[in-house]
């Protein structure tokens, strides 16, 4: 790689919008510039610090850039907000109901259990397109493709009327059995274009070609509801890159850990729903598989979120459907576990009770002790008081907390309330944080059937590294990880991921108890993972080299209402890959629900097939850790007890050389990162500049 050449990755946070960025000779920095409400001007705020760390204006740095990724909560956020596009829906006569009707639990779709006990959570999210925008057409398809009524063009043209007079600007047509045989959804696309060529359109069968109508028509209307946010938000942000000298295209992180372009994405912008937190996993992945681990948890403490992944075997774990806004989407995606828990996360008194989060406060006002108005306390404001934070060098120095404010907004606002010293009440509003943190950890790992203290944690986000040792403390977790990028977690993913797509088509195949594989089903899966498989390749492009794939079935037994997700075995698709398929199968189905719960009795039920490419980018250059670890005082921090605080050395480093070591209880601080070492662990650099920190026995 050229030495003055650069590989960019971006990712925009609630509070930061962060950069990644490593020139050809290894040189490599993170910056954080606050993020905007246009989300653009964050970025090209961001951009413009890492060219001044390069020492260059930032055209030239732009037009040095041979690759940009970017990862983007934009299309989330206008979901839960209600901000995406307004929407309508055309389906078969007789099907209007079924997004209200959903699963007959969307009420409490997306809730936790706890959550799904509290009556007032219930009704919380509208469907994402109502029932007076969906529009019903005369038609239909069976379940063999076959057409039993044909599409009749009086129905079509009002239909078509309905949709203009209706004002939206996007449009999801999703008919019965289209994922059989297309051609009255191609038709009725074709008619609303030829009317209303402005409208942004969703077909069911390109979106989610799954079998169940529920899903398909709930993911294609959110595809289209996304459509015209994610294309103008996109298309903006190519416009501003490119006017300031950015020759390559803008690669997306999707929700299932690869990254397209950015055209690909406004044409599907429900496959970047989730980028953000699955770069985070991806960025776990590359470094567990360069240290040689294959089982890790990652975790990214933002300030907003905090978001938990899972790699098993070297891969990160994925699931066909996920729940957003009250919103079933089909879509195969990083399994990520989310809840609002991070540094800017709101402390408050309610009845004699401290609760934490979810609210945030963002980056404007932020937490009090940004000086920028807040009032509200966050847990930044505890961590400050508590000498996890300094004044200086926040957020890369780009910013200088008060922790006098933070001190008074904590002592008004929680520790009189609840008859504490300010300390406590600082040490209080960190354990509840750290709690709702562990018990989310404990519902990715425990309740799915993987024993935590087989991990590694991988430590992320601006506050990652300052709450690992407590929760693995919480988890019986020995060893956490922290990298020189971990502030930018996600950017790194979004800058270093491959190109990855995935195509999926229904395959339904039945296999009764004690039958054998027949020919014929062997042949129907190998045709629809053909199809799969060319359908993967038109979305990938031209890449360098053939890319590696790798094959899905969609799995369960029969009469059940949810699926597994099994990679086939074997390249070699026969009669015997199938059997080892449903061995697979059920090794899987046991680790979740126990020994003894598998039940070939009932036989299986093959749904769907799923292929999945990733080609390889030109590999970018490693950076080199050559820093020292140098000593910079002391500073007070509380660890276990707020009336026993321990006076802790202080080291600065960037990107630290191998075979250094330092002692708990200590501090390493990083450009916009906090390590903490707790009493009793110990810590060591390795050669790739990570610093990997073991507890003590007892602690864990």
């Amino acid at each position: 790689m050229d030495p003055d050449r650069f590989h960019v990755g971006t990712d925009v946070g609630g509070t930061f919008t962060d950069l990644w960025a490593i020139a050809g000779d290894g040189r490599q920095t993170v910056v954080k510039a606050p993020s905007t409400p246009d989300i653009v001007t964050g970025i090209l705020d961001a951009v413009r610090l890492a060219a001044q760390e390069f020492g260059l204006d930032v055209p030239d740095f732009c037009a040095r850039i041979d690759r940009f990724g970017h990862g983007t909560t934009a299309g989330l956020n206008a979901l839960l907000t209600g901000n995406a596009a307004p929407t309508v829906v055309i389906t078969t006569e007789g099907f209007r109901d079924t997004l209200e009707i959903g699963r007959l639990k969307r009420q409490v779709a997306g809730l936790t259990d706890l959550e799904v006990g509290d009556y007032l959570n219930r009704g919380r999210w509208a469907p994402v397109v109502p029932r007076t925008r969906v529009f019903e057409v005369r038609e239909r398809i069976d379940r063999t493709g076959e057409v039993v009524v044909p599409l009749e063009p009086e129905s079509v043209a009002e239909v078509v009327e309905a949709v203009g007079a209706s004002g939206a600007a996007a449009v999801a047509i999703c008919t019965l059995w289209s994922v059989a045989n297309p051609v009255h959804e191609l038709a009725l696309r074709e008619a609303v274009a030829q009317r209303f060529p402005e409208l942004f359109v969703s077909l069911s069968h390109e979106v989610a070609p799954s079998v169940g109508e529920y899903a398909r028509m709930s993911t294609t209307a959110t595809n289209a509801a996304l459509g015209p946010v994610m294309g103008t938000y996109l298309a903006t942000l190519d416009a501003a890159l490119r006017e300031q000298g950015l020759v390559v295209p803008v690669r997306v992180m999707t929700g299932g850990g690869g990254v397209v372009p950015a055209a690909e994405v406004g044409r599907e912008p429900i496959g970047a729903l989730l980028s953000g937190p699955a770069a985070g996993v991806i960025t776990g992945q590359i470094l567990g598989r360069r240290m040689g681990i294959d089982r890790l948890l990652t975790i990214d403490v933002g300030g907003t979120s905090f978001d938990v992944g899972v790699v098993v075997d070297g891969a990160p774990l994925m699931r066909g459907e996920v729940t957003v806004g009250g919103a079933d989407i089909r879509r195969p995606a990083i399994d990520v576990g989310t809840i609002g828990a991070g540094g800017g996360s709101i402390a408050r008194v309610h009845d004699g009770s401290l609760s934490v989060g979810p609210q945030s406060a963002g980056a404007t006002p932020g937490p009090v002790c940004y000086g920028r108005g807040g009032t509200q306390v966050t847990a930044t404001d505890a961590d400050l008081v508590l000498g996890v934070l300094d004044e200086t060098g926040f957020a890369g120095g780009t910013m200088r907390l008060s922790r006098p404010a933070a001190e008074a907004a904590i002592a008004e606002r929680i520790a009189a309330p609840l008859a504490l010293s300010t300390v406590e009440a600082a040490w209080g509003v960190r354990q509840i944080l750290d709690s709702k943190m562990a018990d989310l950890l404990r519902t990715v790992t425990i309740e799915r059937g993987h024993d935590p203290r087989e991990f590694v944690m991988f430590a992320g986000g601006g506050q990652g590294p300052s709450h690992a040792w407590a929760l693995c403390r919480e988890l019986g977790i020995r060893t956490f990880v922290v990298t020189a990028t971990a502030t930018a977690q996600s950017a790194y993913g979004t800058g270093t991921s491959d190109p990855r797509v995935t195509a999926q088509r229904p395959c339904y195949v039945r296999i009764p108890p004690a039958h054998t594989v027949s020919a014929d089903d062997v042949a129907r899966l190998e045709t629809k993972f053909t199809e799969a498989g060319e359908a993967a390749v038109r979305r990938m492009g031209p890449t360098d080299g053939a890319p590696a794939a790798e094959r899905i079935v969609s799995l369960r037994y029969r009469g059940q209402a949810h699926h597994l997700d099994v990679p086939l075995p074997e390249p070699q698709l026969d009669a015997a890959c199938v059997d080892k398929l449903l061995e697979r199968f059920e090794e899987q189905y046991e680790a979740l629900f126990g020994a003894g719960a598998a039940f070939r009795e009932a036989g299986f039920e093959i749904l769907s097939v799923r292929v999945m490419l990733t080609a390889r980018l030109t590999a970018g250059a490693r950076p080199t850790p050559a820093d020292p670890l140098v000593a910079a005082g002391t500073r007070t921090v509380v660890f276990d007890d707020p009336n026993r605080p321990c006076e802790c050395p202080v080291w600065t480093t960037a990107f630290p050389a191998p075979g250094q070591q330092v002692e708990g209880p200590c501090l390493v601080v990083y450009p916009g990162q906090t390590l903490v070492v707790p009493p009793g662990a110990a810590g060591r650099t390795d050669e790739l500049g990570n610093i990997v920190v073991t507890l003590p026995e007892e602690s864990s």
